[in-house]
């Protein structure tokens, strides 16, 4: 199911390079970890959920990359970028092979069901 996004075509000319530059960097080091790591968890400082998926991955052995960018009270706009790019409105984001499998509870249910573990070795074989 496509997510709607604004169109360019309704984005005015003068301010389609300043929407589609702005803050780009942060999206770029996300993409580059996740094309090179199996599995990604972006998040921030003080949120007790990126925190709940780390101890998650590390009891089920499951070697990952994380990010971290602010906290509650800083770096908040950066992060808007990464919501408005993956369409997942909270921390942690989690990657697994390239695909965005949601947060910490999400994470979990994935390990508890098995599912992880599936997606992992489909990967390697691939």
């Amino acid at each position: 199911m496509p997510r709607a996004t604004l169109s360019e075509d309704f984005v005015h000319p003068a301010i389609r390079e300043r929407v589609s530059g702005l803050n780009r960097e942060i999206v770029e080091e996300v993409q580059g970890a996740v094309a090179a790591n199996a599995v990604v968890v972006v998040g921030m400082a003080q949120n007790p959920a990126p925190k709940r998926a780390r101890k998650a991955l590390d009891a089920a052995g499951v070697k990952y990359t994380y990010l971290e960018f602010g906290s509650y009270l800083g770096e908040w706009r950066r992060r808007n970028a990464l919501k408005m790019w993956t369409g997942w409105p909270t921390f942690p984001m989690i990657f697994v092979n390239g695909v965005l499998v949601g947060g910490a509870d999400d994470l979990v249910k994935l390990i508890d069901s098995g599912e992880l573990k599936t997606l992992l070795a489909a990967e390697r074989s691939a």
